[in-house]
Formats: structure tokens, sequence, C-alpha cells
């Protein structure tokens, strides 16, 4: 049974005209695997056909894990044959192809590609989180902030549940700004998260997740704390989701499954937390921490590799930027941001 379908296609809609911007006689290539909804995917593939653009819709079986995990259930080289040679890239796997061969295939041929990972995307989660938000008014915002972030040198984040962490920056490392924009050539993700990698080796302390951890948990019961030690995770407390979470970590054999890759801000007004990570990341007030394989794109010149990738929630954050407070608890204190946090959710 279909809903939302009217909405669903204004969504569709603007994500192919406003944020993707899809030219007359584009190639648009649309990944799938057979756990992705299909009224998303056909409302999408109808967008880019109403936009002059030609629709391509690539269907797979779901792989058993993500990242450069999925690779043993992909046709790596037919797959990436194909993006390498697309435009647009828009990606609805749930198992997501990011990092993955395909991935790393499309990005070292294709110099012109624009990507955007829309991972486990379903019509309500699409819905609230692009068809309903001001992006005009979310991307001055969110820029502004960007811009404080990659003039800061060190960083520190805690949340009322535990973390502590304290960083530096490198200034070759990328500050992306996902603010509904896809214009251009890149790597791109979901409207409403600012995306920061730490110089490597320089996070230290206590990291809580209490949201979600994708994967191996999904919601969290309880908190998952983790000891940091020069980026690496070193100690896992929490109960059964820890111990799963460890267990998820050495099945790779990998220390560099081990290491913090990025942290990113949630900013998007109509997120809530719902298991799907693609959403989680950008719940309001939350950063998000991502463990394993590092782009050598977000991190020149040669990233992080790593056999996988996650990310985990931290609820209702406070961040300072090179000592002076900017997030409090998950709302604004700045001044000017303060306005526009106000503003985008009409206070």
């Amino acid at each position: 049974m279909q809903q939302y379908e009217f909405e669903l296609q204004k969504a569709a809609d603007r994500l192919i005209n406003e944020i993707m911007q899809v030219k007359v006689g584009e190639t648009v290539t649309i990944t799938a695997d057979t756990c992705s909804n299909t009224q998303v995917v056909n409302a999408t593939a109808a967008s880019v056909y109403a936009a002059g653009g030609k629709p391509l819709v690539i269907w797979m079986s779901t792989p058993g894990g993500v990242g450069k995990a999925a690779d043993e259930y992909l046709p790596v080289e037919t797959l990436g044959a194909a993006l390498a040679k697309t435009d647009v890239w828009i990606e609805y796997n749930q198992q997501w192809l990011l990092y993955s061969t395909p991935f790393e295939i499309a990005f070292n041929t294709n110099e012109n590609l624009r990507y955007i990972c829309l991972v486990e995307m379903n019509p309500d989660l699409m819905i609230r989180n692009i068809g309903n938000v001001d992006m005009v008014l979310l991307s001055e915002f969110m820029h502004k902030f960007a811009d404080m972030n990659k003039a800061a040198k060190k960083m520190r984040v805690t949340t009322p549940t535990g973390t502590d962490l304290e960083f530096e920056t490198n200034t070759r490392h990328l500050v992306s700004c996902d603010a509904g924009d896809a214009g251009k050539p890149g790597i791109f993700m979901m409207p409403g998260q600012i995306n920061v990698v730490p110089k490597f080796d320089t996070v230290q302390g206590t990291l809580v997740f209490d949201g979600s951890l994708v994967p191996p948990c999904g919601v969290l019961e309880q908190p998952l704390k983790l000891t940091i030690e020069h980026s690496k995770i070193v100690k896992v407390e929490g109960g059964r989701q820890a111990e799963e979470f460890e267990t998820w970590l050495k099945s790779f054999d990998d220390p560099n499954m081990f290491k913090l890759a990025h942290i990113a801000y949630g900013l998007n007004p109509g997120a809530k937390l719902t298991g799907d990570i693609v959403e989680d990341e950008r719940v309001w007030g939350a950063t998000e921490w991502g463990i394993g394989y590092v782009s050598p794109i977000d991190a020149p010149p040669v990233g992080q590799d790593a056999k996988s990738h996650c990310d985990g929630i931290c609820l209702n954050s406070s961040i300072w930027l090179d000592g002076v407070k900017v997030l409090e608890d998950g709302k604004f204190i700045d001044k000017e941001l303060k306005e526009f946090e106000d503003k985008i959710f009409n206070r």
C-alpha cells in the first residue's frame, strides 16, 4: 500500500532539481538493494525523467556488510564501471556502498561524479528531512557554523551521559557542509550535517553513544561507553550491545576498525532518532562519531583505510571551539547561531 504519494513526489522533485541540480541529458544512477524502499526509488526515477535526465536504476541483493565488507556480495567491477560513467549517483542501499571498492573505482576514475548518500531512505524520512525543510535558511546557518569549525584548531565535545573528548584539527582534512547543494562534483550526504575529520591520533577521552550505533546495534538500549586513547578505542563498556559491538569490531581482524574516523553535527530540524543512521546523524544538537574507514578525499593524501565503517550518536551535545562554547546540551548559545536556530524552528 502506497503512502504519502504526493508529499513524497515533492520531496523527490526537490532532491533532483534543487539539491542534485540535474541537467537535461544527464545520466542519474540510482542504486538500491532488496531491502530498499521501492516507492522512494520509483519516485526519484520519475523526478529524474521529468527533469530531462536519464534515470538508471540498479537493483542488487542486499550485502551482508557495509563499506568494503560489502564487496564479496557485489559485482564489483561491473558496478564500478557503471558508476564511473554516470553523472549523478544516488545511493538508496540499505547496506551502504559508501567506502566500498565500487565506490573507490567510481571516484578514482570519474572526477565529475556527484554522489549523495541517502541510505535506508523511506517516504516518511524523506518528506520530513528533505521535502519540509527550508533549505535556503538552513544552508545560510550551516555555512556560518562550518566556517567557524574550519577556523578552529582545537575542539572539545561533552554530553550529559558522559562523553568528554578533546582533539586537534588538521587544515588539510575536509570540513564538509551538507546543506542541500550538490550541484558540483563531490561526495554529499543528506542535508543537515557538518562533518569534521580530526587530526589523526589526537582524540582523547571518553565517548558515550546514547542514541544509536549502526552497524551493528541500531537504537541503543543503554549508553555504550568507549575509552579513547590517541584516537583508538581501547575499552568498550555497556552491557549486551557493548559486547555485540566489540565482537563486531574484532571480526574484521583489522586494527584500523578500532580507530575514530570523524565527528559530525546533526543539524536537520526534521530529524528524529529512528535507528536509520542517515536520519539519526542529523538529529538537531547531536554529534555523530564515525569509526573505521576515512576516504582520501576527506583526509588527503591517503585517508584511513579500514575494512568497514560504523557511526554512533551522542545526543544533546556541547561543543567548544578553541575554548569558546557554542553549543550547550544540544542548543546553540552563540548569539548569531542561536538567532538562526530560532528562525529555523519558528521560535
